[in-house]
């Protein structure tokens, strides 16, 4: 990967929005060169996929927690189980395997506590393997995630 690909990635990141001669143009490539240069890096895996940035808020989201959650057994059937269990959850946001005193870390939204205690009986109570829950609700966020540093 090159300074263009850094910076091609740099400018998606910012605005995927705009038209493939405005992205061209930032990077200092011809729209050909440009095009050529989003599909290499979309077939090696680099790219992998386009969307918009929703305001949780503004859809209804305004309750936000972060869950570590602790499994009985760190066997490779039960991760495997709670991992599949976690990928077919539509009400899981992020699931991240951690290192610590927890196994994973979720993070989940909600329209207020009623929509969580909903949440967490119907979906969390009922991924398999749990032995211990902790959830941590977010006051506000600080910073959120804009995408990767590329300089």
């Amino acid at each position: 990967m090159d300074r263009i690909d850094r910076k091609l990635l740099a400018t998606l990141q910012a605005d995927s929005q705009s038209s493939l001669a405005q992205l061209a143009d930032r990077v200092g490539l011809s729209s050909s060169a440009c095009h050529r240069r989003m599909r290499a890096l979309e077939e090696n895996g680099t790219i992998t996929g386009y969307g918009a940035r929703v305001d949780a808020g503004k859809i209804g989201l305004n309750l936000h927690a972060l869950i570590d959650i602790t499994l009985e057994s760190q066997s490779r059937e039960a991760m495997e189980r709670f991992e599949r269990a976690a990928l077919d959850s539509t009400e899981i946001l992020e699931c991240y395997l951690i290192s610590g005193v927890a196994d994973y870390r979720l993070r989940i939204a909600a329209r207020d506590m009623a929509d969580y205690d909903r949440l967490h009986r119907d979906c969390l109570a009922r991924l398999p393997g749990v032995s211990a829950m902790h959830t941590s609700f977010v006051i506000r966020p600080i910073k959120a995630w804009n995408g990767y540093a590329l300089a």
